[in-house]
């Protein structure tokens, strides 16, 4: 009874867990993982690359079918217009129409072409799905940058808004000190200047705000007027990196998709090869008939059943198989050549992707520092500015100071992240 009360208990979790996953979503929230998760299932190109491989699948299957029993029938009908042969003075023979069902039944008994092209069907379905990989990490890539440039354009949104009200609530306190003689109008008026470039900033970082959101709706395939609510924000994504222990990972260029779809065609090229050389091959293949005559002649001997073996022996080609053995072996090298040009590529690219990461993180920190001296700076300076210590140009200088150090702190986290991100889809970790 224990048991089944826990039981219950537990289902009830599980579907209260579920159904509370399912209502988020329904609600347009979004955090990074949700957001890659639902791409991988509804965006447009990562439907197509899944049936790729159902397409490969079937190529498979095509290719094994060449090897098993083939099962045809065929029906004749023959007509001879009456004619006739006479064997002897007064003794004619004549042609009656004929009719026949004929059943063959072949079976390929050695045919190395068969069985290469079987290979590299098995092959090429390896190809497609290292390509649905490849592309599927690309989707990811492309989601998590997306929803960083989105949070960097809401978070610019905010950080203007909150400066326009702090320069909204210094123009009002300024306005009062012009009336009194405290301060002098031009004060007032670089106030006025400030707020009004502020506005047109803020509605630019909206539009590029709702860009940058339309782009995710794009590749999360979610219909462009549909609710999309980021619950992520950029402190929760670095605080979960260790960039650090990206930095020191040894890579390991075998993990890439780029290594694995070209050693594929290394491999491709060289079963190409052995297809070439199969073509020399004689090829044996075992036939069985039965024959039913619908409409029979006078005279008719043919047995009903026949079996026999067919074999072909390739002898002269006018030079065709030597030079297409040539072509594939000279593909082969071109392969070899490409291997060793990605893996060197690979090499580079992760020492470069490494000097990156780590320049970002002496940034991003560098810029934390001077956005920390910024903000202490300007909040001193509009305390003066109250007390009519400093004038409006100071103060607006401050400000610009604030916002630029602002600026420059959120793209040292883009920069972070997304350095942080392309080491990860090196290591195929993403």
């Amino acid at each position: 009874m224990k048991i089944n009360y826990l039981k219950n208990n537990l289902l009830l979790l599980i579907f209260l867990a579920t159904t509370s996953v399912m209502v988020a979503q329904q609600n347009g929230r979004y955090s990074l993982e949700m957001a890659k998760i639902r791409a991988l299932d509804y965006n447009i190109d990562a439907k197509n690359q899944n049936i790729k491989k159902s397409q490969a699948q079937e190529q498979i299957k095509e290719a094994i079918s060449a090897s098993l029993p083939q099962l045809n029938a065929t029906i004749d009908y023959n007509n001879y217009l009456g004619a006739s042969a006479s064997l002897m003075p007064g003794m004619d023979i004549e042609f009656n129409p004929t009719s026949n069902l004929t059943v063959t039944l072949n079976q390929v008994i050695f045919n190395q072409s068969v069985r290469m092209g079987i290979k590299s069907a098995h092959l090429y379905s390896k190809v497609v799905e290292t390509s649905v990989s490849k592309s599927e990490l690309e989707l990811k890539a492309m989601v998590t940058e997306l929803y960083l440039v989105s949070l960097i354009s809401m978070e610019s949104c905010n950080i203007i808004e909150s400066n326009l009200q702090n320069i909204r609530e210094l123009m009002k306190k300024t306005e009062l000190l012009t009336k009194t003689g405290f301060a002098e109008s031009t004060d007032y008026d670089m106030l006025a200047v400030q707020y009004s470039m502020l506005k047109d900033a803020l509605r630019a970082a909206e539009r590029q705000s709702e860009v940058s959101l339309n782009m995710l709706r794009l590749q999360m395939g979610l219909e462009p007027n549909e609710e999309l609510v980021l619950t992520d924000n950029f402190d929760r994504i670095i605080s979960r990196m260790d960039y650090n222990k990206i930095l020191s990972k040894e890579p390991d260029i075998t993990t890439s998709p780029d290594f694995k779809l070209t050693e594929l065609q290394h491999q491709l090229s060289l079963n190409q090869v052995k297809m070439e050389q199969a073509a020399y091959l004689p090829s044996l293949a075992g036939f069985y008939n039965y024959t039913e005559k619908l409409l029979k002649a006078d005279l008719d001997l043919t047995p009903n059943h026949v079996v026999g073996l067919s074999l072909q022996i390739p002898i002269i080609s006018g030079g065709s198989r030597k030079s297409r053995l040539r072509q594939a072996r000279m593909e082969e090298q071109i392969s070899v050549n490409t291997l060793d040009l990605v893996e060197r590529q690979l090499d580079i690219q992760y020492k470069q992707l490494r000097f990156n990461l780590a320049s970002a993180m002496e940034n991003y920190n560098s810029q934390k520092s001077n956005l920390d001296v910024a903000i202490r700076v300007y909040n001193s300076l509009t305390n003066k500015y109250n007390q009519g210590v400093v004038s409006g140009i100071d103060l607006i200088s401050a400000n610009n100071n604030y916002l630029q150090a602002q600026n420059s702190y959120l793209n040292s986290m883009l920069q972070l992240t997304q350095s942080g991100m392309e080491l990860e889809k090196l290591h195929n970790t993403l």
